[in-house]
C-alpha cells in the first residue's frame, strides 16, 4: 500500500434534503476511512443514501453536517484526486473513443501530447486500442463502460468512486468487467468505493464491505472480507466456501432490515 497516496476520512456525515415546505434525513451521522490503497463496497437497500454519500465524497454536494476529508483536507468541492464512474457511460455520440477519452482533461485545461499518447497506451490495455477512431455507437455495452473508465483513469486520480458500473451489463461482460477494474486499480495502486446492489459482487471485489441500514442511511456493519478472498480474482472468490458463509450473513442483514421495516 502506498501511504503517500490520500485516504478518505468520513466525520459524522449526516444529509438532508429540503424540497417545498418537506425534508427528510438522507444520511445520519456516517462515519468511516478509505485507506489509500483500499477498496470498499457500500451495500444496503433503495434509498438508503448510496449514492448521496457517493456525491458528498466527490465534492457534488456538501453535506448538511459533518465533515469529508481527503489526504487530511477538507473536501469542499470536486477535485483532480477523485474520478467518478457511473452506471451509465455518457459518451457523446459525435466525438471518437479517443476524444470521449479525453473529456475529463479538457475540462482541466490543453491536452498535452504526452497525455493524449497515455490515453491510447490506456485504451490498447482496455483492449481498445484498434477502436480508438470508432464512435461509441460501434462499441458492445462492455467496450463504452471501459472506455468510461479509461475517461476516469487518464485525469490520473488517487481515488475512484464507482455508481453501480455493472448493472446494465449482461453477467459474463459484468465478471469480465470486475476482473479488469479489479486489475487496473491493483496495478495503479488506487483506492476505490463502489456502490452496488449485488452482494456477490461487493465480496468477490473488496477489501471491506459496509453495509448502510434503510432511511436514513446509517452505518450498521463493517465487515472485512477473508484474506483468501481478498487475495482471489471476483470470479475464483465466488467459488471458495468462506464467499457463500459471508454472502448468507449480509443478506441476514438485509433480511433483518426488511423485518423491521414499517408499513407505509
Amino acid at each position: 500500500m502506498d501511504e503517500a497516496k490520500p485516504s478518505v476520512v468520513l466525520q459524522e456525515v449526516s444529509h438532508v434534503y429540503v424540497s417545498g415546505k418537506t425534508a427528510f434525513l438522507a444520511l445520519e451521522r456516517i462515519g468511516f476511512t478509505l485507506q489509500a490503497g483500499e477498496f470498499v463496497s457500500l451495500v444496503g437497500p433503495s434509498g438508503c443514501g448510496k449514492t448521496t454519500l457517493l456525491s458528498i465524497v466527490a465534492g457534488l454536494i456538501a453535506p448538511t453536517a459533518g465533515r469529508v476529508e481527503v489526504g487530511g483536507k477538507a473536501v469542499t468541492g470536486p477535485s483532480r484526486q477523485i474520478g467518478y464512474m457511473l452506471q451509465h457511460d455518457y459518451l457523446f455520440p459525435w466525438r471518437t473513443i479517443l476524444d470521449n477519452s479525453l473529456i475529463g482533461l479538457e475540462l482541466h485545461g490543453n491536452i498535452t501530447e504526452g497525455q493524449r499518447s497515455e490515453a491510447l497506451g490506456l485504451l490498447a490495455e482496455m483492449g481498445l486500442g484498434d477502436v480508438a477512431g470508432q464512435y461509441p455507437h460501434q462499441l458492445s455495452g462492455g467496450m463504452r463502460q471501459r472506455v468510461a473508465l479509461v475517461r476516469t483513469l487518464v485525469t490520473s486520480p488517487d481515488i475512484l468512486l464507482l455508481d453501480e458500473p455493472f448493472s446494465a451489463l449482461d453477467y459474463q461482460t459484468k465478471l469480465q468487467l470486475e476482473q479488469l477494474i479489479a486489475d487496473t486499480l491493483r496495478k495503479w495502486g488506487k483506492s476505490a468505493l463502489l456502490v452496488t446492489h449485488d452482494i456477490s459482487e461487493a465480496i468477490a471485489m473488496s477489501d471491506r464491505i459496509i453495509v448502510m441500514d434503510r432511511r436514513p442511511g446509517r452505518l450498521r456493519r463493517d465487515i472485512r472480507i477473508p484474506e483468501e478472498i481478498r487475495a482471489a480474482s471476483p470470479m475464483k472468490a465466488r467459488e471458495m466456501p468462506g464467499f457463500h458463509r459471508l454472502f448468507g450473513e449480509i443478506w441476514n442483514e438485509f433480511e433483518d432490515m426488511e423485518a423491521r421495516r414499517e408499513p407505509l
